[in-house]
């Protein structure tokens, strides 16, 4: 029901009793019939409305017009037996008002085809009109709405079957002989061969002059716009019924201009005793009619397109396409109802200063959310549940009065007994609101209503995959020294599973850096859980000390000990930033782009081995790369570079290309840029890194500690003598020598076989690392008391430093200081 927001309100009877009234004052208007229903779905609430009138056999009620969404979605037949149980052949037998519930349709045999959801069914007689004495018939109405018809809507309901007043029997239409020509306007089609004979000026809307027509369906098909030839199909295909429920509209082709519209009405005729099936009907110009809103079909187009609407942004997008023009709104806006406050989605304009200033001063980022509170006609709106239309010079609240000084419409869209959000429409100019305009925004509202429940819970589950994808990927990259890297995850569009794909960069020792990405074969959590693993495996191998290829062997054998059905393919690089060179593996996955500092691109030609997970004893070959300052190195998985209309090699050439062409100072513009046009039908993990070379480059050197009972006091010496020949003055030494001296004597003493002490500097930072063959890591004492003798070495290791650790490396471990030399 849409109510007058106005201050002088009449109750839902009276106002639709008037609207009848004007309808039926005009009993030759050929769109009378529809007319009158379409009040049952503006003041009674109903989805769709259906008047049945008896047939030319006597023995059933068939339908004869239709207003609302198409029947077919709740099950309604094209005829009803009157002997039978239905609530149509009840009502009309017993002239009385029938009214049944979901529990009671569930019972009721003849609506078995209704759908799964609730819904409530009113049959109503309908009473013989002041034009046909003998008229006669039924008014059926389904409503969604948690409550059904109340008592207004079916006082309501008997008010537009009395208005009806169709003329009956509803005899067939005329069957003209076999080779007489049809009426002006009409057509006759043979279901079983596609023969159609169609009169002369149906013929002039085709553009096809008569001796040119061979009388084959397919020939008038041909000329129709491809993106209608569905719904014609489902006409002129003999395994379809009649379509004379609902009005189909087409677009023909013309030589130049836009296409035509043209309205097609037909009744399908039963064959018997040799006679085949036959399709009867008009087809009628309608061109001069399409700037109307009452048209059934831009619902079933809304319908459609609301039927394909992944998002919650889909669905905003859809309502606007299908209100915005044919209501000549100024401006249309869709939101979503969260804890009291509306979270627009789609705004049509999209520029702030088109919307309130309040809107504009609760604008987040892209769109603004107001609170539900400061416009309390809304919420009083919202709260009903039924649509509003407040025409020009009501008293509003600035908020809303701002949206359409015209006239304005708030359409609560409603699912599953809530209100989901809300969608609102707006007029600058005095806008007049006739009743065709009320039943397209009453449908509409319905189904937006449940197409933005489905499109809401899919955008959760969504955001719950790309949060679960999200923990499983590194939440930031670290800061590389002479190198700037980028990446970016985008999952598939098709489907909620989790995908396999992933990236790292995993900082090394002696300024070296691992650049890993990969895919696990799949989208599952089964694939998400060997990610993590994989992922977690390659680091801890590399953090080891060992080369790419043996992470990477390493990483295939684990997979193999896991037992999983699933392979894994990647890229690992390891670059040393000091030098710009660079060891690349693939194992199965694509290879790197590199682009040189000239721009030019070259897709890296490495040897590549099978993917992890196939072969025990495979090999891994390593590819040496040479990266000079101002190169950008580009790994990517093949969601960006293969799909079903994309083979590999052509990808991987568009995107050297793309990034040949790209500004590589700016490396998150680039990452955007290549995908921007990406298909999305699976994963994409894209990892740019551009190497800058670096400003210093450190000082390092070495030394193998002799296993001797001075072997501290050697090693004191030579880190003095390097110290000393870079620069450091005595002054600076004693904290570095202090850890030399407490981190070799702990090697020498705790474990067996070689020790190495490396020192290396840069920018007055100075890091002493001590490698031996035990993997235990020293451990801090937690309590030291005075009659202790040992155990205090790494607690003055832990005092002097700026920072100390110990990684594993091949089989040991490095202890680690680092000191500053300037402080």
């Amino acid at each position: 029901m849409v109510s007058e927001g106005s201050a002088e309100r009449r109750t839902g009877p009276v106002r639709a009793e008037i609207a009848l009234k004007t309808i039926t004052a005009d009993p030759a208007s050929p769109e009378r019939v529809r007319r009158t229903l379409e009040q049952a779905l503006v003041f009674a609430g109903a989805s769709l409305a259906a008047v049945y009138t008896p047939g030319e056999d006597g023995e059933s009620l068939c339908l004869a017009e239709s207003a609302g969404v198409p029947r077919t979605l709740y099950g309604l037949r094209e005829s009803y037996p009157l002997a039978g149980r239905s609530p149509a052949a009840d009502a009309h037998r017993t002239g009385r008002p029938v009214w049944r519930g979901p529990g009671e349709l569930a019972d009721c045999a003849e609506s078995r085809r209704m759908p799964a959801r609730d819904v409530h069914l009113a049959a109503v007689p309908v009473g013989e009109g002041p034009q046909s004495p003998s008229a006669a018939g039924c008014l059926l109405a389904v409503s969604e709405r948690p409550g059904g018809f109340d008592a207004d809507d079916r006082s309501c309901l008997e008010l537009v079957a009395e208005a009806v007043a169709l003329p009956v029997p509803a005899a067939a239409p005329a069957v003209p002989a076999e080779g007489e020509a049809p009426r002006a306007g009409a057509f006759n089609l043979a279901m079983d061969t596609g023969r159609v004979a169609v009169a002369d000026d149906i013929l002039e809307l085709f553009g096809l002059p008569r001796e040119e027509f061979d009388g084959r369906v397919e020939t008038l098909l041909g000329l129709t716009v491809p993106e209608d030839l569905p719904s014609l199909m489902s006409v002129v295909e003999a395994d379809h019924l009649s379509v004379g429920d609902r009005e189909l509209e087409f677009r023909v082709l013309q030589p130049a201009g836009p296409p035509r519209w043209l309205r097609l009405r037909g009744r399908l005729l039963p064959g018997g005793d040799g006679r085949p099936a036959r399709l009867l009907g008009t087809v009628a110009d309608v061109s001069t009619l399409r700037d109307e809103v009452t048209d059934v079909a831009r619902v079933q187009r809304l319908a459609a397109a609301l039927a394909t609407a992944g998002t919650v942004r889909d669905v905003g997008q859809a309502v606007v396409a299908a209100l915005r023009g044919p209501l000549r709104a100024d401006r249309i806006a869709l939101a979503e109802l969260e804890n009291e406050r509306l979270v627009v989605t789609v705004l049509d304009p999209p520029e702030p200063e088109s919307w309130p200033e309040l809107w504009q001063l609760e604008w987040r980022s892209e769109w603004p959310d107001a609170p539900v509170r400061t416009m309390p006609s809304l919420a009083a709106a919202l709260r009903e549940g039924r649509a509003r239309i407040w025409p020009a010079g009501t008293a509003l609240e600035p908020a809303l009065a701002e949206v359409g000084p015209g006239g304005l419409a708030v359409l609560p869209l409603a699912a599953g007994g809530r209100t989901a959000g809300a969608c609102l429409i707006g007029w600058d100019e005095p806008h007049d609101f006739g009743p065709d305009e009320r039943a397209l925004l009453t449908a509409s509202a319905g189904l937006a209503g449940e197409a933005l429940m489905r499109a809401h819970a899919f955008d959760a589950e969504h955001e719950l995959v790309g949060m679960l994808q999200r923990q499983l990927l590194p939440r930031r990259l670290p800061p590389l020294p002479g190198a700037t890297a980028v990446a970016r995850y985008l999952p598939a569009t098709a489907g909620l599973e989790l995908g396999g794909d992933w990236y790292d960069v995993i900082p090394l020792p002696d300024h070296h850096v691992a650049l890993v990405i990969g895919d696990v074969q799949g989208h599952s959590a089964g694939a998400a859980t060997l990610m993590g693993q994989m992922r977690t495996a390659l680091r801890a191998y590399a953090a080891e000390g060992h080369p790419p290829d043996v992470v990477v062997a390493h990483a295939n054998r684990l997979l193999l000990e896991l037992e999983t059905d699933l392979f894994v393919t990647c890229c690992y690089v390891d670059v040393g930033m000091e030098e710009g060179t660079a060891w690349c593996v693939r194992a199965g996955h694509p290879p790197p782009v590199l682009r040189h500092p000239d721009g030019s691109t070259d897709i890296v030609e490495t040897d590549g081995g099978p993917p992890l997970g196939v072969v025990t004893q495979a090999e891994f070959p390593m590819t040496p790369l040479r990266l000079l300052p101002g190169a950008v190195l580009a790994l990517t998985t093949d969601g960006l570079v293969e799909s079903a209309d994309l083979d590999i090699t052509t990808g991987l050439d568009r995107l050297a290309h793309e990034l040949s062409v790209a500004d590589p100072a700016h490396l998150g513009l680039v990452a955007d840029a290549l995908l921007g046009n990406a298909h999305r039908g699976d994963d994409i993990a894209l990892l740019l890194v551009r190497y800058d070379g670096m400003a210093v480059k450190p000082l390092r050197d070495g030394w193998t500690v002799w296993r001797v009972p001075e072997a501290s006091r050697h090693a004191r010496r030579f880190t003095r003598r390097t110290l000393r020949a870079w620069g450091v003055t005595d002054a600076l030494m004693d904290s570095a020598l202090l850890v030399v001296s407490e981190l070799v004597t702990n090697a020498l003493v705790h474990t067996g076989g070689q020790v190495r002490l490396d020192i290396t500097l840069i920018n007055q930072r100075l890091r002493v690392a001590v490698t031996d063959v035990s993997p235990r890591t020293p451990v801090k004492p937690t309590d030291l008391g005075w009659e202790a003798t040992g155990g205090r070495g790494i607690l003055l290791v832990e005092a002097v430093s700026e920072a100390w650790g110990t990684v594993p490396v091949s089989g040991g471990k490095q202890v680690w200081s680092e000191l500053l030399l300037e402080r």
